[in-house]
Parts: C-alpha cells; structure tokens; sequence
C-alpha cells in the first residue's frame, strides 16, 4: 500500500499540471466549456492518476521482471534460432494486441484497412525485434543499423511521394510511435535486459537499450509499403469528439471496450511467459505469484488510464485546439510548447524508461537529467507541429532534416546515449500524444486548414515527437563529453603550471 501511494502521488504530480492548465482556460472568456465536458474532463483525470499508479507499480512488479527473465532464460538455451522465432511471435502478437495501435487503426478506417493495417504493423515489429537481437548477439553498432534502416526508409517515403500517396506519409511516421505504447515497452525494454546480460560483453550497457527504437522502425517500413500500393482515394473524416451527457454511460461504455483490448494484449503476454516458465524458466512459487498480482495491478490501471484518456481527454483536446486556433496562431505555438512539456510527465511508459536508464547506467544518466531533456524535445516537437499546420507545409521537411541530425550525433556520443535516445522518442509518444495531442492538433487543423488536410496536416505530431528527442537526449551526451574534455584541460593545466617549490620530495 505504501508502495501503491507513492505511485498514485508521483501520477497527481505529473498529471496536475496539464489538468490546471485545462481549468484555468475554462475560466477566461476565450474558451466555452459545459459543465458537462469539465466534470467528464475531471472524473478522466482521476481514472488517469489512480490508473498511472497502479500501472506503474504493476510494471515495476511484473512486466520488468516478466521481460527481464524471459531474455536471460532465453539466452542461456544457447539457440540463436528458438531465441529469433519466439521474439518474432511475442513481438507481433504484443503488438497486435496494443491499445495505442488500434486507436489509430480505427481513425484511419476510412483510408486504409484497419486489420491490414495493424497485421502489417505487427509484423514489422516482430521482425525488426529479430534484428535487435541479432545486434545484440554478434555486437554490432546501433547507429550503423539505424543509419541503414532509416536510408532505406527515406527511399520508400520518396516513392510514396511519386505514386501520388504523399498524404500517408504522417501516418506512416505516425505507426512507429504508437506501436511502443505502456504494454510493449517495460516488457521489451527488460527483454534487452535480460538478454544483454547473459550474451553481452563489457558494451552490455548499451546493448540493452535499442530494442524499442529499432522495432519502431519496423512499423514504418511496413506502412510505406502498404502505402506504395494503395489507391489514391484518401478521403478522410474526422472522428465524433462529442461529449455524452450521460456521463456514467460514457464511462461505462469506453471501459467495458478497454477492458477487452487490454485483457488480450496483456493476455498473450501473459500465456507467453507461462509457457516460457513451463519449459525453461522455472521460477518458484513466490516470485510467481508477486509478478501475477504485478499483473493485475497492471491491467486495472491501464484500463483506468486508458478510459480516462479516451473519455475525458480526448473531447476537451479537440475543442481546446479548436477554440485556440481560432484565437490567435502565436498562442497556439506558445501553449503547444507547453502542453507538450507537461505531457510527457504523463506518458506512464517515460516513467519505466527513466527509471531503467538510472538503474542500468548506474545513476550516470539520472531521471532528472533525461525528463528535462524529453520534455525539452516533446515540447519542442508540439510546437513545430502547429507551424506545421499553421502554414500546411509537409511533414518531409521535418522528419528528413531531423533524423539526419539525429543519425549525424549518433557518431559523435558514446554509444549508450544513441540507444537511450533512439528508445526515448518511441516511448515518448505514448497514449496521452494520441489521446489528448493528436485530438488538439486536429482541432486546429480543422479550424485552420479545413477536415479535408487533416490526415496531411494533423497526422505526424506523433512522428515528430518521436523524433525531437533523438536531438535533445544525444545532445546531453554531447554536453557530457564537450564538459569531461574541459575538465580534463582544467586539470592538466594546473598540474603543468603547479610551482616546484610545492612538490614535496620523499627521497
């Protein structure tokens, strides 16, 4: 309980301030909420609190350890090509099971087909999964496979462009983000773990980071294919962001759904492990039965969180960047800057990555050091995305420059900052970007650009997300060698300039 209290208070901090600046522009005469939408807004943020905690606890309790020892009971089977089968299974089965995933799918229904579209996804993910751990085995660099992968990326969206699909590259970007939602990532990210330590060498640090960046490779891949051969009818419309006045119903209704989806995805996870423990793992009693509650902590907030997102966040962002858009542009930028940074102290999934990042490196790389850099490059990347719509330019301009940068640094920074950053934009753009920032920046585009540009303008906030912490996070490494150089010159030269007089002689 005590443990379960300190989670459910970190969650009322992180969502605290993204919840007052809601109630604040309710009370100025630029915004008109109901009634209505500010007390479904509210009972969202409770479920969201409460949800987070409990989520959080659950992670801590049973997804960590469930990934951390399936990858080392793996590993020491010896048997490279079990090790690639199963992780190309539970990387497409977790994936088609993810909340964040459908949600997409389901938005985008009306331009390409959802289950195509989330098999596809779920393949990508299983396969670039194998690579991770082919990485990992024969210890090869990141930032040379990501460096291969992303060239080959830049040479389908570019073929998109010439078939006349330009409007599906947002979304193809878009698919990498959501795929790395709360469920897939603590188990992944301790997937590595698990695996590094028993087949890493002395660069085990880094090897077990890198697995979510290089899977959130694989999703876009596979939509840029999907997207080559589509037809050109894009007609898309915008989902019903209304608010029930039955509240209660509303609730109801949504958490009865998410119940589903997240018994499924949590449910193959779980069968998985139970196999893995049956065969090879055979873990005692004790540990079982904490990771089995871990569990349903885990599921109860993530249901929680997710009906509170879906319910009570979604219509407030919708008419929040409706509203704003047509108040004035350079506020727009201004608070889209600001809700980006206090999103991401939301985003159940940073928690777990900051806290494995202190863990594995020692405290070298502390929580603190890397939630200023996520929300630096998170707020940063909501404020490009409403220039972006603000003007309706595409999202090449971005992504291209961006990940060229951000491959550009990879050379310079030790290894394990590549790693961290390339995992920290897929975790970043969790189930509040698409459950309260993708809402705001189709509301803007909506009242900006018209329903017609949306799946141009609005689709790719979460790509870019995803991508303005690759930047922010190698720059802090970057930071960390310009500062140890300086302080190793600071040194010499008070050694060199040190008076003679000074040196004692022993002899």
């Amino acid at each position: 309980m005590k443990e379960l209290l300190a989670k459910i208070q970190e969650a009322l901090l992180s969502a605290l301030p993204i919840t007052a600046i809601v109630y604040v522009l309710s009370l100025t005469p630029w915004f008109n909420f109901t009634a209505v939408e500010l007390i479904t807004f509210t009972v969202g943020a409770v479920l969201l609190v409460v949800g987070l905690g409990l989520f959080s606890l659950g992670a801590d309790m049973a997804m960590t350890p469930m990934g951390a020892h399936v990858g080392s009971g793996l590993s020491r089977q010896k048997k490279l090509w079990l090790l690639l089968l199963v992780c190309f299974v539970l990387g497409m089965l977790i994936t088609i099971a993810e909340p964040d995933l459908q949600v997409l799918a389901k938005q985008v229904s009306a331009v390409m087909n959802g289950t195509v579209l989330v098999y596809a996804v779920g393949i990508g993910v299983g396969a670039f999964l194998m690579v991770a751990i082919l990485r990992i085995v024969f210890r090869k660099q990141l930032s040379n496979i990501l460096m291969l992968f992303y060239m080959l990326m830049f040479a389908l969206a570019l073929m998109l462009v010439v078939n006349g699909n330009e409007a599906l590259l947002p979304l193809s970007f878009d698919s990498g983000g959501v795929t790395t939602g709360p469920i897939t990532v603590p188990f992944i990210m301790a997937l590595g773990v698990g695996i590094s330590s028993v087949l890493g060498d002395r660069h085990s640090q880094e090897n077990s980071f890198g697995l979510v960046s290089l899977c959130s490779v694989g999703p876009i891949l596979a939509v840029l294919v999907l997207g080559i051969f589509s037809s050109n009818d894009l007609t898309y419309t915008v989902p019903d962001y209304s608010v029930s006045n039955e509240i209660g119903h509303a609730f109801a209704h949504t958490a009865l759904h998410t119940c589903k989806e997240v018994a499924l995805a949590l449910g193959l996870i779980v069968v998985f492990f139970l196999g893995c423990q049956i065969l090879f793992l055979k873990l005692p009693r004790k540990r079982l039965l904490k990771i089995g509650l871990g569990v349903v902590f885990t599921y109860i907030g993530l249901v929680m969180f997710l009906s509170g997102v879906n319910v009570g966040f979604m219509p407030i962002g919708y008419k929040l960047g409706f509203e704003l858009a047509q108040l004035n542009e350079g506020l727009l930028v201004v608070l889209g800057l600001v809700m980006g940074v206090l999103v991401v102290l939301a985003e159940p999934a940073i928690h777990v990555l900051n806290q494995q990042v202190e863990d594995v490196t020692g405290g070298y790389i502390s929580k603190k050091s890397m939630m200023l850099g996520l929300c630096i490059g998170v707020g940063a990347s909501i404020a490009l995305s409403m220039i972006r719509i603000i003007f309706d330019f595409s999202i090449v301009y971005y992504v291209i420059p961006g990940y060229f940068l951000s491959l550009a640094l990879s050379l310079f920074v030790p290894p394990v900052y590549t790693a961290i950053a390339f995992d920290s934009g897929g975790v970043a753009s969790g189930p509040m970007t698409s459950g309260f920032i993708l809402p705001f920046a189709t509301g803007v585009c909506v009242c900006l650009q018209g329903e017609a540009a949306v799946l141009r303008d609005a689709f790719g906030v979460v790509a870019v997300v995803a991508m303005t912490p690759l930047i922010t996070i190698q720059l802090l490494g970057f930071r960390a060698i310009v500062s140890e150089k300086i302080a190793e010159k600071r040194a010499m030269k008070k050694i060199l300039g040190a008076d003679d007089q000074q040196i004692i002689n022993f002899m």
